[in-house]
């Protein structure tokens, strides 16, 4: 993660999951990860997160029998994390997880475009073939590349340039008034980028008729419609995977 991100994230720690934490629609799309983290990472496996933030997703993991260690480049959001998980933190900027001494993982995980705020992709492949062992699942959710859902959602407040951000390679972005660069990785740069030490299994969208935090507050108010939406993307997650408001990623250590 840019120094940048880290500084914007640092920012809002101590309200991030009053802002996103809540909504219903940002719930939806973390049970269809979890449901695939489940199945990737048995009961006892040892996993690390990358971009972990608050801590959210490790402490449902760790609360399901998974041993999990974070990691984030943002010193605010680890100190947030290390109240719910403990000591199992550290502040680590992604490409630099490779110089993690903790010992080897099960597996390893990154949720909700966290990687969107590295630009170095390759030294993040490179860590985790260092810390992961070999069948070890890795699970990548970053943004895809053109979510029709966040298209729609933004032409129809009229900001049109949010709604096609996503055809550019890096946008701006801004949070707790500071201002960082988010990078629309393509599949071909996230698959190239592992390649060397990894085999992608699968990939699922996440959030593809779910809409996106932009449809906020009004689809939290909308239980029974994003329920019926939530549905439909169980069916389509593998088939129309690449029109995910998020795309997961799922790959194997390769020996």
């Amino acid at each position: 993660m840019s120094s940048a991100a880290a500084l914007a994230f640092d920012a809002i720690a101590d309200r991030f999951d009053e802002r996103f934490g809540e909504w219903a629609s940002v719930a939806a799309q973390r049970r269809a990860v979890y449901a695939m983290l489940q199945r990737a990472f048995p009961v006892g496996s040892r996993v690390l997160e990358i971009g972990g933030g608050t801590g959210i997703d490790a402490a449902w993991l760790t609360a399901r029998g998974r041993n999990v260690f974070l990691t984030d480049a943002s010193p605010a959001m680890v100190r947030v994390a290390k109240e719910r998980l403990g000591r199992r933190t550290a502040v680590l900027p992604a490409e630099q997880v490779g110089e993690l001494s903790v010992g080897l993982f099960d597996g390893a995980f990154s949720n909700f475009a966290a990687l969107n705020c590295v630009l170095d992709l390759p030294a993040v492949a490179k860590g985790l073939a260092k810390q992961v062992r070999p069948g070890g699942q890795v699970m990548l959710v970053l943004f895809g590349g053109f979510a029709p859902g966040e298209c729609i959602v933004q032409l129809a407040r009229r900001d049109w340039r949010s709604a096609i951000r996503r055809f550019r390679h890096e946008a701006p972005a801004r949070l707790g008034g500071r201002h960082f660069t988010v990078r629309y990785h393509r599949p071909w740069e996230i698959t190239s980028a592992m390649r060397p030490w990894f085999r992608l299994v699968r990939r699922r969208g996440i959030g593809i008729f779910v809409p996106p935090s932009a449809a906020e507050p009004w689809i939290s108010r909308h239980p029974r419609l994003l329920g019926a939406l939530e549905a439909i993307d169980r069916v389509v997650s593998a088939p129309l995977a690449a029109l995910g408001d998020h795309v997961l990623y799922q790959f194997e250590r390769i020996v």
